[in-house]
């Protein structure tokens, strides 16, 4: 009988060894956020070899996630988040251990996360609050952990860049962040981020797709958390500002980089 895991990862083993994929496959590893960021995240670690994998998200998908979402298309939209990436990455390797979880993460729910039991913790995450608290939370464990800063209002892929999060310049949202931080608990280690200094404007109409004049059904008659059935994210934003697919799938790509990366250097 053929070894499918060996034919999927046969690239790259050829690139990293097998001793290296092994130990990839091992990596328990957790991504907040199944957005424009999140999801390109998690498809790029389970084509890398990353087996035991847990995804996070309490939204379904909007017509809206189409320019940007890697599991957004007219097929999918009303459908929870998690379980169609889940379908996805399933596809890609069968044997993966897909853990899906709709739900938020916040102060009241990040105790049943157990932040502690992984080797490695992704931010994707959208709602400033809550991005505050589990960088707090984050840096608190032994995992590594890394975050995902702005996405919106960039065009540019060549000003995409990755450092220590006090460190971070010309990112509006990493300045919000650390602000709110030095009014509480500072993070317990330093951290890497994805970000970029670009900030353009919005061109466009500036309408939002909120409560009040939501483009799409939010939900189908399909399973997942019934208490998150109308749950929408854009009517709770203040603003909603432009993205763009390349713009976000690098932010992605760019934080399942630094998992993979860290693991191959790891002696």
């Amino acid at each position: 009988m053929i070894n499918v895991e060996s034919g999927i990862f046969q690239r790259t083993e050829l690139l990293i060894g097998k001793k290296k994929l092994d130990t990839i496959s091992q990596k328990k590893i957790i991504i907040f956020g199944m957005g424009g960021v999140g999801s390109w995240c998690a498809e790029s670690l389970v084509r890398t070899g990353i087996k035991k994998l847990t995804i996070v998200d309490s939204d379904r998908i909007c017509m809206t996630n189409i320019n940007r979402q890697l599991h957004a298309t007219m097929l999918s939209v009303g459908e929870v988040k998690t379980e169609v990436m889940k379908k996805r990455l399933l596809e890609i390797n069968p044997h993966a251990e897909i853990n899906a979880i709709q739900e938020i993460y916040s102060k009241e729910t990040h105790d049943s996360f157990h932040l502690e039991s992984y080797d490695y913790i992704i931010d994707a995450i959208d709602s400033l609050s809550n991005k505050v608290h589990l960088i707090r939370m984050a840096t608190r464990t032994k995992a590594r952990f890394f975050s995902s800063m702005g996405a919106s209002l960039k065009v540019d892929p060549t000003r995409i860049r990755v450092g220590e999060f006090w460190e971070v310049k010309g990112c509006p949202l990493a300045s919000i962040i650390r602000k709110r931080i030095r009014g509480g608990d500072f993070p317990a280690k330093k951290f890497l981020c994805v970000f970029s200094d670009e900030v353009l404007q919005n061109k466009g109409s500036g309408y939002s797709c909120g409560s009040d004049t939501c483009l799409c059904p939010k939900t189908k008659n399909i399973t997942g958390n019934p208490e998150l059935a109308n749950h929408e994210w854009c009517s709770t934003k203040a603003k909603i500002h432009g993205t763009t697919a390349h713009i976000t799938a690098i932010f992605g790509f760019t934080l399942a980089g630094l998992v993979i990366q860290s693991i191959y250097k790891d002696k």
